[in-house]
């Protein structure tokens, strides 16, 4: 897994589209930088995690989910020590996201996605936990399939692009 640095220099700018330019007025600076630094670290390492994982789930599948086959430990290893360090890198910047409530007391994130890269990080750190636990409903279960979810959505609206 290659180490990439990231600079808080970029060409980001955050986007606004129909509800969230009603919701620009909330979106901080320190929003704005988290959001940057976390597609900066999307572009350059999510997808690299992504086919690991897959790579991974389908290789613990083969082996019929015994961890002690060939080298499925030092895989399940290397890959959760890379979601560790995306963990590392997205909680910071996650938790640094502003929620904000609306009318009704629900909660919201003012910036565009936002939501999106606070659950890609809680459902990457759950897989994670549950490969150190050899747990393999985290690998091929709902936590990955929702992280999955959370970064195709972050693909789709193109706010890294």
């Amino acid at each position: 897994f290659r180490r990439v640095l990231f600079r808080s220099a970029s060409s980001f700018t955050p986007q606004f589209p129909y509800p969230f330019d009603e919701t620009r007025k909330n979106v901080t600076p320190a929003d704005i930088n988290a959001e940057r630094e976390m597609c900066q670290w999307f572009n350059a390492q999510y997808h690299d995690l992504r086919r690991q994982l897959d790579q991974f789930g389908f290789n613990l599948l083969q082996a019929n989910n015994d961890w002690t086959v060939g080298t499925i430990q030092a895989q399940a290893d290397n890959v959760a020590t890379n979601v560790e360090q995306a963990v590392a890198f997205l909680a910071p910047r996650a938790q640094a996201l502003t929620q904000s409530q609306d009318f009704a007391g629900d909660n919201y994130f003012p910036i565009y996605q936002g939501e999106s890269f606070y659950r890609l990080w809680q459902h990457l750190s759950n897989t994670g936990v549950g490969i150190r636990a050899r747990n393999t409903a985290w690998i091929n279960g709902p936590s990955q399939q929702r992280e999955e979810h959370w970064g195709s959505r972050i693909e789709r609206s193109h706010v890294c692009d």
